[in-house]
């Protein structure tokens, strides 16, 4: 039997839809997932308790999806067959998101569960390499595409974020802990805590922020693809494991990436995870985006 251990969004009901019989939905306290319903609700403090729940319904095999935050541990509320997990719990919430999965991971193989990754148990969240949008004409997207990717490995090592955007073979933002939908909120602004690291100098940041502000009323008065450049690049952490936490678009992704001015989205081929990708590419063609799902350079 598969259990999904939840979190927020859309990928828990993507993955229960396709299976052939319901899994046991899970969710950690807070983080209820868009449209599926809890079989169970445990916290991080209960966690032992939650294993042996689960041997006792019959799982073997256990997959996280959905977004979650660290959550705040209350001494008070951890249960007696949670207690000898406490000092690794401690550990892991100590470690980067990465170092924190794999310890958690580690935690459900030791009690004998099988992880299974949530692409695995829905391939068809895995999108063939290519361009599936009307808009195939790339431009220039395969040197931003270059930069982008050089960009998230050095942002990997830190374990710092999964995507990043890029103008020009310059990368103007990079997603933190706020996530990708809060980094292009900032690029359609025109600033944020993410934004402007790789300017070369104040004055030309200054035309990148005028040239954005400008690029969104041109889109106004003229149609979706009118004043636009740069792109969306995301992709896995490197080294990261791929059982958990792949980075993760869908339409809104297409919505906010057209608000931030820019001309397309390229994902890495095998490493991000679509949700509803005829709905995704509607989105682009809409907007006059692309959608480049790209083979990783070596």
């Amino acid at each position: 039997m598969l259990a999904l251990i939840c979190g927020e969004g859309d990928l828990p009901g993507a993955v229960a839809r396709a299976q052939d019989s319901p899994p046991l939905v899970c969710v950690l306290s807070g983080f209820a997932p868009r449209g599926l319903d809890a079989d169970l609700t445990f916290r991080i403090e209960t966690l032992g308790s939650l294993l042996e729940d689960l041997r006792h319904r019959g799982v073997t095999r256990i997959c996280l999806c959905g977004r979650i935050r660290r959550p705040e541990v209350e001494l008070a509320r951890i249960d007696a067959a949670t207690l000898p997990l406490v000092a690794r719990l401690h550990a892991a919430l100590q470690e980067g998101d990465d170092g924190a999965l794999r310890a958690v991971m580690a935690i459900f193989e030791e009690a004998g569960f099988a992880i299974v990754a949530a692409h695995e148990a829905a391939p068809g969240l895995l999108p063939e390499s290519g361009v599936p949008t009307e808009l195939t004409q790339l431009d220039s997207a395969e040197a931003d595409a270059r930069a982008g990717e050089a960009a998230l490995k050095e942002m990997g090592a830190a374990d710092l974020g999964q995507a990043c955007v890029v103008r020009d073979g310059r990368v103007v933002a990079r997603e933190d802990a706020r996530g990708t939908d809060a980094m292009l909120r900032d690029v359609a602004q025109g600033a944020g805590p993410g934004g402007g690291e790789d300017a070369t100098d104040p004055a030309s940041w200054m035309m990148d922020r005028a040239g954005d502000l400008l690029g969104a009323a041109a889109d106004w008065l003229s149609g979706p693809a009118a004043g636009r450049s740069g792109l969306l690049y995301k992709a896995p952490k490197p080294g990261q494991d791929r059982r958990a936490d792949l980075p993760t678009i869908g339409p809104a992704t297409a919505r906010a990436a057209a608000r931030a001015g820019l001309t397309g989205i390229v994902i890495e081929a095998g490493g991000v995870i679509v949700l509803d990708l005829p709905r995704l590419v509607g989105e682009c063609d809409r907007a006059g985006l692309f959608l480049w799902v790209r083979e990783p350079r070596a």
